[in-house]
């Protein structure tokens, strides 16, 4: 990761922090503050899921105009998949399910999937795109599946 600025690296690693919190609550906190972490790491993957939508529709809309015309065609209908994903996983906790591991699997697989659309930007992406977004996929990824499990 050391292509990638200073302020980028360091504001994307500090937003795994949350996660790293709901994680160790859940696992090693009081059988009373589950609950609430797990539904709050669902909250922030699916926050997460959606800024990830946002980035990719800011690197479409940026890309130089025949590639937007041509090859980029997927990349709008990729860039909305986040939020309707994120709104989908989190339903059923508006709903009143008092149980968020399904919610959190299907975030946690989101974000993890959600790298191959990453791969598949990073031709108008700057170069070090891919540095950071796979440390920041795989850990927010990773910590959301482990929240699960917990």
């Amino acid at each position: 990761m050391r292509d990638v600025p200073a302020r980028a690296r360091l504001l994307g690693l500090a937003g795994l922090l949350p996660q790293i919190a709901a994680a160790f609550a859940a696992w090693f906190g009081p059988e009373e503050w589950r609950l609430v972490a797990s539904t709050g790491a669902a909250f922030y993957a699916a926050l997460i899921l959606s800024f990830l939508g946002g980035t990719w529709w800011g690197l479409a809309a940026t890309a130089p105009a025949a590639e937007r015309r041509a090859a980029l065609g997927w990349m709008w209908v990729a860039a909305v998949l986040p939020s309707l994903v994120a709104l989908a996983c989190l339903a059923p906790l508006a709903l009143g399910w008092r149980w968020p591991e399904p919610s959190l699997v299907m975030l946690g697989s989101a974000l993890l999937v959600a790298l191959a659309v990453d791969a598949r930007a990073a031709a108008i992406a700057p170069q070090w795109w891919m540095q950071l977004r796979v440390p920041l996929s795989v850990g927010l990824g990773t910590l959301t599946l482990l929240t699960a499990f917990a």
